[in-house]
């Protein structure tokens, strides 16, 4: 038995496959079906069945769908315990053998690690033949078809980019046109479908098809969107004006080869091209490179060594590599703002006296990543031995173990003289304290939600605290990221925006995205849109490191049952309530070691919450809880 989601909801019941029909235990069922595992609110459910429309007695009725469902299950075999009461809630625990979207997310994971491009792109076309259509097509909920429909619909189509790309890769450009063709069509503003087409159709000595392609997307893009196509596109146009090479089974990557890793919005990782071609999707969004490993399947290999490089989100996610990180250190684009902190970090980590370590802790998304990558770029030039840094955790959140993380910290012949060691994204004291060691003569600089005080109880150092951007460094950062023209002719608009984005980095990063996105949006616009439900409409599809409901979800994730419970409450507080109400000292003083509650300044409540935390905590109330991190590795 299997339940299907990745086409019309169905029960496959050995030879026999049923099409349940749309009703409300319908709903109900795909809006548990789409959380495996997890505990699913009675609030979110009831949203899912009656949409806004809900009636008085919403909850007992539930109670009801939940009954008919069981009947059914009885009815082909299934455990009536498949659905499980909780408090709060349900919960149906499904695995690749009763669900076919977990399945999917295993074949894809398994593609990942796969030993070479056979074997992944066997595993890729497996994963596909598991979609039978629109997904949750006799699903009646509103809210679902808005909310998870698309959701669904990414993870197969970045699935079939990697899968064209691979065929691509080995020669095979007449098997995929049917693919590129039907890609292209449905999809018209994924160039990357349309880059992939014109690539087959050139490659296959269809010149002149592959320049009528292009001049129709482009006509498209300029009518509809008032944009040009991306820089991969026009490479690609000014290839084939050239007559060049583009391609072939010698260059094993033909674009960014979105690498599809298990879990509902995985973030694209570019593979690196072998050869001198053209590769039309050089400048594609792409995460971090993710080498193969034997890793079991749904685990993401730790980065690779290399000298750091600033990424596009609230911070900035080193990649590190043993080496001199001078060569490859950058400002941080658009960086705006902490002048005080900037100066305090320099003098502790320049100071004669000696190594020195420092902290920067603080919420989700506030910027500690990029304030650490800006202020080891102002002091390289205090460190003959160079500036190295450590990602303390994979492009998925999870952190690194003890032995890979000492395995890539520079050892002692890696440069000559005084070395500045940036530790990033650290879980906790207990994956920092036992590689200060190895630092030896390092001055040291970590980032981390938490305040990290058994390390500087043990060490010494100072920590910084950082708090939202004021308004003037909100302003800034918007202005140097989408231009200051365009946001002085909107300034008030602007205003506004930063607002709506609670003066949190990351939040501003992806409204700037939205912006660069699409010239001709305005920031009036812009700001309107995204102020109707910010915690939901803040991300970006790209990469799932800039998106709020990802980063913060991690950050929630990785609380215990209880002081997750403790958060939901805070945000359904009354206006005027004392944030003491949800919770204890002791689970409060836990949410601000972990980021996620502020301390008061003197004189006022002893506990504070940003405003955007908040808002974010009352839109969390309404949906499936994260689930919850894995531990810490040791």
């Amino acid at each position: 038995m299997r339940f299907q989601l990745l086409g019309p909801l169905s029960i496959a019941h050995g030879p026999e496959t049923v099409v349940l029909k749309p009703s409300k235990p319908t709903s109900l069922l795909a809006a548990l079906l789409l959380h495996p595992g997890v505990v699913v609110s009675t609030t979110y459910l009831v949203s899912a069945v009656w949409d806004e429309e809900p009636p008085a007695t919403a909850r007992a009725a539930l109670q009801t769908c939940v009954l008919r469902l069981r009947r059914l299950f009885t009815k082909y075999g299934i455990s009536t315990t498949t659905i499980e009461a909780v408090p709060g809630g349900y919960r149906m625990h499904n695995d690749a053998e009763t669900l076919d979207l977990v399945l999917f997310r295993a074949l894809t994971s398994r593609a990942t690690a796969a030993g070479g491009p056979g074997e992944e792109l066997y595993r890729l076309r497996e994963a596909l033949s598991l979609w039978h259509g629109p997904p949750l097509a006799n699903v009646a909920s509103r809210m679902l078809r808005r909310d998870a429909v698309p959701s669904l619909e990414q993870e197969r189509l970045r699935v079939l980019e990697r899968v064209c790309d691979l065929e691509l890769a080995a020669g095979n450009c007449h098997q995929v046109l049917v693919d590129l063709y039907d890609g292209a069509r449905r999809h018209p503003v994924r160039e990357r479908f349309t880059e992939q087409l014109i690539e087959a159709l050139y490659r296959t000595g269809r010149q002149a098809e592959a320049l009528a392609e292009y001049r129709t997307v482009r006509d498209r893009l300029r009518d509809e969107l008032g944009v040009d196509p991306g820089a991969g596109l026009r490479r690609l146009e000014l290839a084939i004006l050239r007559a060049e090479e583009i391609g072939g089974p010698q260059a094993p990557a033909v674009g960014p080869a979105a690498r599809p890793a298990v879990g509902p919005a995985p973030g694209p990782a570019a593979v690196p091209t072998a050869a001198p071609v053209v590769t039309p999707a050089a400048q594609s969004p792409a995460g971090p490179d993710l080498p193969r490993t034997g890793a079991a399947p749904g685990a993401l290999p730790a980065p690779s060594a290399r000298p750091a490089e600033p990424a596009a989100d609230s911070g900035w996610r080193g990649v590190p590599r043993k080496g001199s990180g001078r060569p490859g250190l950058a400002p941080v684009p658009g960086f705006a703002g902490r002048e005080g902190d900037r100066g305090a970090i320099a003098a502790r980590l320049t100071s004669a006296d000696g190594p020195r370590l420092v902290v920067v802790s603080g919420a989700p998304g506030i910027g500690k990543s990029a304030l650490a990558h800006q202020c080891a770029y102002e002091v390289r030039g205090e460190f003959p031995g160079g500036v190295f840094t450590l990602a303390l955790a994979r492009p998925n959140g999870s952190p690194l173990t003890l032995d890979e993380a000492r395995e890539l910290l520079p050892g002692p012949g890696d440069g000559d003289g005084r070395r500045l060691l940036v530790l990033d994204d650290a879980a906790g004291a207990g994956q920092v304290l036992p590689l200060l060691p190895a630092a030896e003569d390092a001055a040291v600089l970590v980032t981390s939600r938490r305040g990290l005080a058994a390390v500087v109880a043990t060490h010494g150092g100072a920590v910084h605290r950082l708090d939202v951007l004021g308004p003037d460094e909100a302003y800034a950062l918007l202005a140097g990221l989408v231009g200051a023209d365009r946001i002085a002719a909107e300034a008030q608009a602007a205003a506004e925006l930063a607002g709506v984005c609670g003066h949190f980095p990351l939040a501003l990063r992806i409204a700037a995205g939205r912006l660069l996105t699409r010239p001709g949006l305005s920031v009036a616009d812009c700001t309107a849109w995204l102020a109707e439900e910010p915690p939901a409409r803040l991300a970006l599809a790209e990469d799932p490191r800039l998106s709020v409901p990802e980063v913060f979800g991690r950050a929630v994730g990785a609380l215990s049952p209880e002081l997750r419970e403790v958060f939901l409450r805070l945000g359904a507080l009354g206006p005027r309530a004392p944030l003491t109400d949800a919770g204890s000292e002791t689970e409060l003083e836990q949410l601000v070691e972990a980021g996620m509650l502020e301390d008061g300044p003197p004189g006022k409540p002893r506990y504070r919450l940003h405003s955007f935390l908040l808002g974010y905590a009352r839109w969390l109330a309404r949906g499936p809880l994260p689930a919850a991190a894995a531990p810490v590795a040791r």
